[in-house]
């Protein structure tokens, strides 16, 4: 299994948004300006709709999907991935129907971005893989990676990369997250080290200080010598 570059850097940082909503816009800006890199997982067949979400605690926020004329703008110098055409959860579905809806949304994707998209995230909370999901995956698709929701705190390279898991949510869990990077600028490797972050964009409007923690966060990983700053694909293949 090849990874980064580790003849140059033992550690790498990456991140991966899902949804493809309007708020991506402002978090992409953010991204290029501290020179980080980010997947973002896609819904194919729900590209242009517009909705809310609302929070436990009765907030509502927008969940406004971008339109598919702007996936190749909005998402230049990072990583378009997979997310499923319409956001189900897999493991209710029937064998075919999982093909279809990966298989399809990837290879809606790869025409719309003009490359072969090959990444993909699992589509909503708890328990929304399995065994049977990920072979179908990866027995009847063009993915070659697949990212749960299921945090760990292990740094290790993931061993499957068909069901291999993040470390923080950096807009819900902020405290622990910055606590996590921390450990991992700190740490000294003699071996490949992965500090996966992972969210929602539309997850900024849940608090009014949310982009500037956002900001502090990536000003103090980035421009690290010793860190290779990679999209999911340039990370993990």
């Amino acid at each position: 299994m090849a990874f980064f570059d580790t003849q140059k850097k033992m550690k790498a940082i990456t991140f991966s948004f899902d949804d493809g909503v309007t708020q991506d816009i402002q978090l992409v800006q953010l991204l290029n300006k501290y020179g980080l890199k980010c997947t973002f997982n896609i819904n194919s067949g729900l590209l242009g709709k517009r909705g809310i979400v609302t929070r436990p605690d009765g907030l509502k926020v927008s969940h406004y999907k971008i339109y598919p004329e702007e996936l190749k703008w909005l998402y230049e110098g990072h990583e378009v991935a997979a997310h499923t055409l319409t956001h189900p959860r897999l493991t209710l579905l029937d064998d075919q129907e999982v093909i279809r809806q990966v298989e399809q949304d990837r290879l809606n994707l790869s025409e719309m971005i003009g490359y072969e998209v090959v990444g993909f995230a699992y589509p909503g909370g708890g328990i929304n893989n399995d065994e049977r999901v990920a072979e179908l995956i990866k027995n009847n698709t063009g993915i070659k990676y697949a990212r749960t929701v299921t945090r760990t705190d292990s740094f290790d390279m993931p061993e499957d990369l068909y069901r291999f898991s993040p470390n923080v949510s950096p807009i819900t869990q902020y405290d622990k997250t910055f606590e996590m990077a921390k450990k991992f600028i700190d740490m000294k490797t003699d071996k490949p080290q992965m500090l996966y972050i992972w969210g929602h964009s539309f997850e900024l409007d849940l608090e009014s200080d949310s982009l500037v923690k956002l900001e502090k966060l990536f000003e103090y990983i980035s421009g690290r010598d010793d860190i290779f700053y990679g999209t999911n694909k340039e990370v993990l293949l």
